[in-house]
């Protein structure tokens, strides 16, 4: 911490300590709640058992059972507006829903899912997915799973954990060439 301290006072950087936590990720369950009494610029820091980093929750093991159910919370939240859209007379057809659906779930479904897609706990997720599929196409519960994809014209939400987990970055920008940064005045790559 002195290094740090050290670090900050040379760049002229003041470190928020109300926002700093401490956290222990240990394997062994005996020293899994040891809290670490750390200082920063003379105050203590808190003690976070599940930190929040680029709003992905992490927790000692790594299952990320924390981030699971608050993604799946906020997407049952954003399942109900997209509802509301389609029961609503506002002359909502398929495209509408589908792009809704789209920007408003799968967004914050994919988000970080290089991480947290390997989770067993990534089902949570999926429930909500596959709700938001039954919005969009007007289906039941009754409907098989592998047909939501189909009806609601929105690509399995396994198919894009798999592009993004097994594919090398150097294929994936060939798959996908708009994720090369180019210069402003459009000449190429960095």
């Amino acid at each position: 911490m002195a290094k740090l301290s050290e670090f900050c006072d040379k760049w002229c950087l003041t470190p928020s300590v109300t926002k700093t936590v401490s956290s222990v990720f240990h394997l062994d369950n005996r020293h899994a709640a040891q809290e670490l009494n750390i200082y920063l610029s003379g105050r203590i820091i808190k003690h976070d058992p599940h930190p929040v980093y680029l709003r992905v929750s992490l927790d000692r093991s790594l299952t990320f059972r924390q981030h699971a159910t608050k993604t799946a919370a906020k997407i049952k939240s954003r399942n109900n507006l997209t509802t509301k859209l389609a029961g609503s007379s506002w002359g909502a057809n398929a495209q509408t829903l589908q792009s809704s659906a789209v920007a408003l779930c799968y967004s914050v479904a994919e988000y970080c899912i290089p991480a947290w897609g390997r989770s067993s706990h990534v089902k949570l997720v999926d429930r909500q997915l596959n709700e938001t599929m039954r919005i969009v196409s007007g289906t039941i519960r009754p409907t098989p799973l592998q047909w939501l994809p189909v009806l609601s014209h929105i690509a399995p939400e396994l198919l894009g954990r798999l592009i993004f987990q097994l594919t090398p970055r150097s294929s994936m920008t060939q798959l996908f060439p708009f994720l090369l940064p180019t210069c402003p005045d459009g000449s190429g790559a960095f």
